[in-house]
């Protein structure tokens, strides 16, 4: 089995051996799992809540992961239709998924990967415990390994993104671009990609890019597809006039009516929600800095109404000091250790509420502060992007 482990489980090996200690269970949290197999979709973008039911696929019950890990998840989406082997300490290796099997020695394999990057660990580890709105994907690729080395000879699969507007016109060409993922989550133009879905198949040139036209009203599925890769997730496309009735919209008014405005993507008029709601942090200045005795410990922010509703608002408040940094939990309400780099840090969620106003155990001591918020509609639309003064702010404490 040196092939398979060295291609699937030896990253858990490394990591488990670093950590000392088995993995620490999140949150419960909604995320999505996709499964590709061979020749079809296994499980389409499916959206599933983890829980803290420990899975055990082998009935042994010291055989356990944690439900909020990648197995849970994929538990929750396949509804229990997986199964694999357990591999001490490193948990399952994941061999059978909706009745497609790859199993040792067949050099093909499910490769695990979060938020577009080659997961670290196997569907046990703590790096595949998920936070909320993480995106799993499993996929099949392909090791064979050198007799000598047992490293893999050949190039590895690598999953396709595919990126279209939610809204087009019938009957005008509309842009589609489709990268490929690296390992660590880097994208790249894929050149040579077939999409599927429009009214004739298309083809990416080197810049990633293919023209597509859907001549009819209603809604379409692309999703892109290219030899030793894995095909994108199917992204869904509304042509419409936006007043055809398509999609959702509404027909266009008589006489006299007062017309709904929407922009075919904000949820209005019968539209799909496609736009996030926007989070703005209150009561502190961008830059801002504090005295200790004045520093704050009331954290507020406002979310825009959103079409959806709201699903969760989250924050994520980090602190360094000279060399050291640290993050604020939200579950043990104290600052803990970190890596340095603000985007390494957790989230927590404080609610669903569009006022939102936290109060910290006490004051903020000393240091450089960086306070994020992040709204989620119940679309699953999330505020991502940081915006210096809005969803993010910049602080001082001397």
């Amino acid at each position: 089995m040196v092939s398979r482990l060295l291609a699937v489980l030896v990253g858990g090996v490394l990591a488990a051996a670093l950590a000392g200690a088995g993995p620490a269970a999140a949150q419960p949290a909604d995320v999505t799992v996709r499964v590709e197999g061979t020749d079809v979709t296994l499980v389409p973008r499916t959206v599933a809540r983890t829980d803290t039911t420990p899975v055990v696929k082998d009935g042994n019950p010291a055989h356990a992961c944690t439900g909020t890990s990648a197995a849970g998840a994929l538990e929750k989406a396949t509804g229990g239709d997986w199964n694999g082997t357990w591999f001490d300490p490193f948990g399952y290796g994941v061999e059978q998924i909706k009745g497609e099997s790859h199993v040792f020695p067949a050099p093909d394999y499910f490769a695990l990967w979060i938020n577009n990057r080659s997961a670290s660990e196997g569907v046990c580890g703590t790096t595949s415990e998920l936070q909320q709105g993480d995106a799993v994907l499993f996929f099949v690729d392909r090791c064979i390994s050198d007799p000598v080395t047992f490293l893999c000879t050949n190039d590895p699969v690598l999953p396709l993104g595919l990126s279209a507007p939610r809204s087009v016109t019938p009957g005008v060409p509309f842009s589609v671009s489709v990268v490929e993922y690296a390992a660590d989550g880097t994208p790249s133009p894929v050149a040579a990609a077939t999409i599927s879905g429009a009214d004739a198949p298309a083809t990416t040139n080197a810049a990633g890019i293919a023209v597509a036209t859907v001549g009819g009203a209603g809604e379409i599925a692309l999703r892109a597809t290219k030899p030793n890769r894995a095909r994108s997730a199917s992204e869904p496309v509304c042509a419409t006039t936006g007043a055809d009735g398509a999609c959702g919209t509404a027909a266009a008014p008589g006489p006299g009516a007062t017309p709904c405005v929407t922009d075919g993507r904000d949820g209005r008029c019968g539209s799909r929600d496609r736009t996030a709601p926007r989070a703005t942090i209150t009561g502190i200045r961008e830059q801002q800095r504090f005295a200790r005795s004045r520093a704050p410990r009331r954290l507020t922010a406002r979310i825009t109404e959103d079409p959806s509703g709201l699903h969760s608002v989250k924050l994520r408040l980090t602190r360094t000091v000279g060399p050291r940094c640290s993050y604020f939990s939200g579950r043990s309400e104290r600052f803990r250790r970190a890596p340095c780099g603000v985007n390494r840090s957790p989230w927590f969620a404080i609610g669903d509420r569009q006022q939102v106003d936290y109060l910290l155990p006490q004051r903020l001591p000393r240091g450089r502060y960086v306070l994020d918020v992040n709204a989620i509609d119940k679309a699953y639309n999330r505020d991502d992007t940081r915006r210096r003064g809005g969803n993010r702010i910049v602080f001082h404490v001397r």
